[in-house]
């Protein structure tokens, strides 16, 4: 049933956006620790390895979001997303600039690039999410998208302390986090804009918050699967089940 209420303003819809921060994987315990130098290398090199599947499939998701886009403008602008972490001439992109940081915590490329660290609880989340925008409208795919209202924060908070507690981490694998500090900043506020104009009744205002709540969801849950295994030491079944064979 179609709710009976009255649309929120553009600006009252978008502080209910930004109020979904609370709820960013910053202020999960993993995060958390890592950001006040509390992690271990094995930690460290965990979530590296782990968020490395999260960056693979973003320009697979937003595939989806353009596959299922009929406006030409909005691809237009849309697919600077894929090139910024796939890559172009002149440019190798950010996944190209995360197996750099993995390679500067210690891992090598080989390792990052077979995926066999990825837990299958980030696997799960991770591909939840590209699901999710094979199936959705490519609005609710923007949508989905706006965690990045959060993301610089984050990007600062590393750049800004993992060179003080991790001293043994070669300082040339943060350029991912300095790319992303300007790239997050355009590509919210196109996202943003699209969410806005669209999602202009109260139920669609309704739904996009419940969207944002899933995707939000989406990284706490990779970071859960983190913790218990990389903090609580609970291994996951198939490490038990290698240790039988």
């Amino acid at each position: 049933m179609a709710s009976a209420e009255a649309p929120w303003s553009k600006e009252e819809f978008e502080q209910k956006l930004r109020q979904k921060g609370a709820a960013y994987h910053i202020h999960h315990p993993f995060q958390m620790m890592m950001n006040e130098g509390r992690l271990n290398r094995e930690q460290i090199q965990g979530w590296v390895a782990n968020r490395f599947y999260y960056q693979i499939n973003i320009p697979r998701k937003d595939a989806a979001i353009l596959a299922q886009c009929p406006d030409r403008e909005v691809r237009r602008r849309w697919i600077k997303r894929i090139l910024d972490h796939d890559g172009r001439e002149g440019d190798e992109g950010g996944i190209e600039a995360w197996l750099r940081l993995g390679e500067a915590c210690g891992l090598t490329r080989e390792e990052m690039v077979s995926l066999r660290h990825v837990l299958p609880g980030v696997r799960f989340a991770v591909d939840a999410y590209v699901n999710f925008a094979r199936n959705a409208s490519w609005q609710e795919g923007v949508c989905a998208s706006l965690t990045e209202l959060f993301a610089v924060q984050i990007h600062r908070v590393r750049l800004e302390n993992w060179p003080r507690y991790y001293p043994w981490i070669d300082p040339k694998g943060y350029e991912y986090f300095r790319r992303r500090l300007n790239e997050a900043r355009e590509d919210v506020q196109y996202g943003l804009e699209l969410t806005l104009n669209y999602f202009n009744t109260r139920e669609l205002q309704e739904r996009a918050l419940e969207i944002l709540q899933f995707k939000l969801d989406i990284l706490w849950a990779m970071l859960d699967a983190m913790y218990v295994v990389y903090v609580d030491n609970i291994k996951p079944a198939r490490a038990l089940l290698e240790e039988k064979i």
